[in-house]
C-alpha cells in the first residue's frame, strides 16, 4: 500500500473532527519528514512499518500531538506529551489581540505567561517580538520541563526564565503583557475521552462555574501591569461577560475578543 492509500484508510476510521489532517500528521511523524514534505514528495512511498502503531493509538483517543511528540501554534513549534495541556488554534486569539494591542509601537519588552504550561504563549510571544524577554509560572514541574526544552529548542533560552509557582503568589515586578490560559471547564462539564483520558485535569477544570481561578488571578493584574499594558486572558465561550465583571472589580477595562469561529475566546484587561 502506498502512503496516499493508507492515508485515505486511515482517515476512514478516525473519528475526530479532523481525520485527514489527523491521518496525514501520523504518516508523516512515521516517515520522519515535515507534513508538507511528505504532501510534496512521499505520498507514493510504500508505508512505514511505524504507521499502524501511530493509528492504533490515535483510534483509542490519545491526542495526536502526544502520538508526534509536537504541536505548531503561531509561528513555533513546541513539544509536548502527557501531562500538558495540548496547545490548541483557539488560544492564538491571545496572540492576535496582543499583536493588535501593540501595532505601530516597538511592543512589549517584558511578558509574562500565568500558567505556561509547555511555554506556548510565551514563546509564541517571544517569537513575535525578538527585543522581548519574558517570564512563564507553572505549578507542575513536568509542564516546565517541557517549556524549558522548548526554549533552548527555539533559541529563546536567554530570553525565557521559567518558575515554578502558584498563579501570581509571591511575584514581583511590572509587565508590559500578560498572557493566561487557565482552567475554565466546570467540573460537572462532559468532556471527550480525548481530553477527559489524556490531559491533565488540573490543566482543565477550574470549580463548579469554571472560574474559580479567575477569581485568583484577576484581582492581581493590576499590580503586576504597567501604565498602557493589558492582560489577554483566555475564556469559555460562555464566559465573557463573567470574566468581564471581575476585571472591573478590580479596576481594570475589560474587552473581549472573539476566536475565527465568531466565539468569545479572550478577555483583555486593560
Amino acid at each position: 500500500m502506498t502512503v496516499r492509500a493508507a492515508i485515505a484508510e486511515a482517515a476512514a476510521r478516525i473519528q475526530s473532527e479532523t481525520p485527514r489532517l489527523d491521518a496525514e500528521l501520523l504518516m508523516a511523524a512515521a516517515l520522519g519528514v515535515s507534513r508538507e514534505t511528505m504532501l510534496l514528495s512521499r505520498l507514493g512511498d510504500p508505508v512505514p512499518e511505524g504507521f499502524a502503531a501511530l493509528v492504533a493509538r490515535r483510534l483509542a483517543h490519545e491526542p495526536v500531538a502526544y502520538i508526534t511528540g509536537s504541536r505548531g501554534f503561531w509561528t513555533v513549534e513546541v513539544q509536548v506529551g502527557p501531562g500538558v495541556l495540548v496547545p490548541r488554534a483557539d488560544s492564538e486569539t491571545l496572540i492576535e489581540a496582543a499583536v493588535a494591542h501593540f501595532a505601530g509601537t516597538a511592543g512589549p519588552t517584558r511578558v509574562l505567561d500565568l500558567g505556561t504550561g509547555p511555554g506556548t504563549l510565551l514563546l509564541a510571544a517571544l517569537a513575535e517580538w525578538p527585543e522581548a524577554h519574558g517570564l512563564g509560572i507553572d505549578a507542575s514541574e513536568k509542564a516546565l520541563d517541557y517549556a524549558q526544552d522548548n526554549a533552548l529548542d527555539l533559541g529563546m533560552e536567554d530570553r525565557a526564565r521559567f518558575r515554578l509557582g502558584d498563579w501570581a503568589n509571591g511575584l514581583d515586578g511590572q509587565f508590559d503583557l500578560i498572557l493566561c490560559n487557565p482552567p475554565y471547564i466546570g467540573t460537572q462539564e462532559e468532556l471527550g475521552p480525548e481530553v477527559r483520558d489524556h490531559e491533565p485535569a488540573a490543566a482543565l477544570f477550574a470549580g463548579p462555574d469554571g472560574l474559580e481561578d479567575y477569581r485568583r488571578i484577576v484581582p492581581e493584574l493590576r499590580r503586576l501591569l504597567v501604565p498602557g499594558g493589558i492582560a489577554v486572558l483566555e475564556i469559555g465561550w460562555t464566559q465573557g461577560e463573567a470574566v468581564s465583571a471581575l476585571v472591573r472589580e478590580a479596576g481594570l477595562a475589560p474587552a473581549i475578543r472573539q476566536d475565527l469561529g465568531g466565539r468569545d475566546r479572550a478577555v483583555i484587561a486593560s
